[in-house]
């Protein structure tokens, strides 16, 4: 293989990266996928914080 050819491998391997880093963050941005994930999140931990028995009551 020539120089040029894998500097073009090279090239190609890392926009090919960007692009996919691009469109994967582009739809988490979108659909607000972010959001989401934590909305989904929290309430799983409300519930798990709430069952906790206490020490110290409020």
């Amino acid at each position: 293989m020539s120089t040029g050819a894998i500097v073009g491998i090279v090239l190609g391997s890392i926009a090919a990266v960007l692009l996919l880093f691009f469109l994967v963050t582009f739809t988490v941005y979108w659909f607000n996928l972010d959001m989401k994930f934590i909305y989904w999140f929290y309430k799983k931990m409300k519930g798990h914080y709430d069952h906790m028995e206490r020490t110290h009551k409020l």
